[in-house]
């Protein structure tokens, strides 16, 4: 892989790039990869960086290590920005910018969990598009054994992922669920015995990097606006998104390599 540093982004995210992949891992080992106020204010710089690559073509989210996705937020943290007021206010704003930032990647965003998902790490992964997870992973969102309130933006995204009588269970629970139990909701989107995972990812992001991105922009943005009231649909950008595929470079090389039997070039143009 190819290290890639980003001025005044914090060395707790590490990123990388190969083969149209964009990696962003974690780095708080000590503590689960559990997230920093710096952590979640630099998130959006990166995507920021990856979406204007060209050769990028898919987001890979995951935890340094192999051993924990993310615990949630660096509770060490807690008395120095979020005992005040004004604190938590700065760390609110710099958490909702990075899960904003990380839903409205308009690159396929893939989170990759292993160990641990608490808490803000399961907010993490929700933002993202799909979760593959490995047999061992464990997910709980502990708010309610910390006194903690979740906003209504915060926690609309995970009811509109698992359901409204599954979010309730594990808020009002507080448990730990198994990886099974969370496919079983649908809060992940494939398991895999630990083993495997790697090259399925390998596979997995190498087939979304070889298709067309026009093609999977328009889909999340349809997708995006279809969940949505048809108050505030935009149809427009809906139908912008398909006629530029239509008037894409991408549209004649798909169908001239249909034709001649072999397998396409898109350029995203």
């Amino acid at each position: 892989m190819d290290g890639v540093t980003i001025d005044g982004v914090t060395d707790q995210l590490i990123i990388e790039k190969r083969d149209g992949v964009g990696y962003i891992r974690f780095d708080n080992q000590a503590k689960r990869n559990a997230m920093t106020y710096e952590m979640w204010r630099d998130l959006p710089a990166v995507l920021d960086d990856f979406e204007a690559d060209d050769a990028v073509r898919v987001v890979v989210v995951s935890g340094e290590g192999g051993k924990a996705f993310c615990a949630g937020a660096d509770i060490s943290q807690f008395e120095k920005n979020r005992s005040t007021e004004e604190g938590v206010k700065i760390y609110n704003t710099a958490t909702d910018s990075a899960s904003r930032r990380l839903r409205e990647c308009v690159k396929p965003t893939i989170a990759k969990i292993e160990g641990p998902c608490v808490g803000g790490g399961v907010g993490i992964a929700v933002c993202c598009d799909i979760r593959i997870a490995e047999e061992s992973a464990i997910f709980a969102i502990p708010a309610a054994k910390l006194g903690l309130g979740y906003r209504v933006d915060g926690l609309k995204p995970f009811v509109d992922l698992v359901g409204p009588s599954h979010a309730k269970e594990v808020f009002f629970t507080a448990r730990r669920f198994s990886a099974q139990e969370a496919h079983d909701m649908g809060l992940v989107n494939r398991l895999l015995p630990k083993p495997m995972l790697n090259p399925y990812l390998d596979d997995y992001t190498r087939r979304i990097a070889e298709n067309a991105p026009l093609t999977i922009k328009a889909v999340k943005v349809v997708v995006g606006e279809s969940v949505k009231g048809d108050s505030v649909r935009d149809m427009d950008l809906c139908q912008q998104v398909v006629d530029d595929c239509f008037a894409s470079e991408d549209y004649k090389e798909g169908r001239r390599a249909f034709m001649e039997k072999r397998k396409p070039q898109f350029t995203g143009k």
